[in-house]
């Protein structure tokens, strides 16, 4: 049974920031990527950042580039997204996924391409 459980959010001011973290167990990292979503209020999921089964590639999406780092720690089966100088329409709840990472997948914000979900984190920036 795959499960992933997403923390992290909350409130912070503009050019704060956060880490989120996505606690993982189910899967092989070996067949799968893995990223983050978002979804403001009224608006679609988009892609944030996902990388590679290899761990090796990383795509984000322009408006966070720069600003955003994600990374994975197999190890302890989990992934991060460093979130630096938040704006405020960084303002969602943010979602772990797994399947399948690619530019496109981020840039077009593909969820068809994700095959589980976990329930999300709320991070609202806000002074």
């Amino acid at each position: 049974q795959v499960t992933l459980v997403e923390s992290g959010g909350g409130l912070v001011q503009p050019g704060g920031s956060l880490r989120l973290s996505c606690a993982h167990s189910g899967f092989s990292l070996d067949d799968n990527g893995i990223g983050w979503f978002r979804q403001a209020p009224g608006k679609e999921r988009e892609g944030v950042s996902c990388i590679t089964r290899t761990g090796y590639t990383a795509y984000y999406v322009d408006s966070v580039k720069g600003r955003f780092t994600i990374s994975r720690d197999d190890a302890k089966s989990a992934m991060y997204l460093q979130m630096n100088n938040l704006k405020p329409e960084d303002t969602a709840v943010y979602y772990c996924a797994v399947g399948s990472c690619s530019r496109d997948t981020v840039r077009h914000g593909y969820s068809h391409a994700m095959d589980f979900w976990g329930k999300g984190t709320l991070v609202t920036v806000s002074s």
